[in-house]
Parts: structure tokens; C-alpha cells; sequence
């Protein structure tokens, strides 16, 4: 895998790093300010993870439920998460926080509501 350059988003700086992997292994991180720098390298180019928001229609309602994972999934998976979401089915009344797939894809993550929906 030849060298990669991203830009941090692991603190404020927005660091450019240049990243040298050899064997799936990074060995070695550039440009970091921060020991941050070096986390984020390691885990965006070997198991890069995101977080996914998206809305839910509602039957009988205009307004869609807004939600999201409540922590980042795969980066592979997101398409397949997004698959998951548009097949649920929500049950008034739902609060911010409250579950409405639990453990989606067997990630040990679960999708969580981002409103009060009455």
C-alpha cells in the first residue's frame, strides 16, 4: 500500500498527515501535532469508521424520525446500515436516545432516535 496523505480530524489543528504502511501495518505517521494525530492514522487507514445519520418516515405523519448510530460503524457498512434503517418501522411515541435497532449488522451498535417524536 503506497504512502497516504489525509487530514486529521482527531482535535481542532486539522493536521496533514502522510502515512507509510508496509504489511498492513502503519509505520509510520508525519505531520501530526498531537499524539491524536497518530490514533486517527492508524485507525482511518487500517479500520476506517464513520457515523451514520438518517431519517425514518413515520406512517401518518408528515415529519420523518431523525436518527443515527450511536457510535461510528464500519466504513464498509455504511450502505448496508442505511439498507437497515429504511426497513425499520418506529412506534409513536419515541424520546431522543431511545433505541429503534439494536445491535444493527452485529456490530454492537445500536441506531438511536435524535428527537422526540409524539
Amino acid at each position: 500500500m503506497p504512502d497516504r496523505e489525509i487530514v486529521c480530524i482527531g482535535c481542532p489543528m486539522g493536521c496533514t498527515l502522510n502515512v507509510t504502511v508496509r504489511d498492513n501495518q502503519v509505520a509510520k505517521v508525519r505531520g501530526n501535532v498531537c499524539a491524536r494525530g497518530v490514533r486517527y492514522a492508524k485507525d482511518e487507514v487500517l479500520n476506517p469508521k464513520r457515523m451514520v445519520t438518517s431519517l425514518i418516515a413515520v406512517p401518518g405523519r408528515q415529519e420523518p424520525l431523525s436518527v443515527r448510530t450511536e457510535r461510528p460503524v464500519p466504513k464498509q457498512l455504511i450502505f448496508d446500515c442505511l439498507r437497515e434503517i429504511r426497513t425499520a418501522q418506529v412506534k409513536l411515541p419515541v424520546a431522543i436516545g431511545d433505541v429503534i435497532i439494536k445491535n444493527v449488522l452485529g456490530t454492537q451498535v445500536d441506531i438511536i432516535a435524535t428527537r422526540d417524536l409524539v
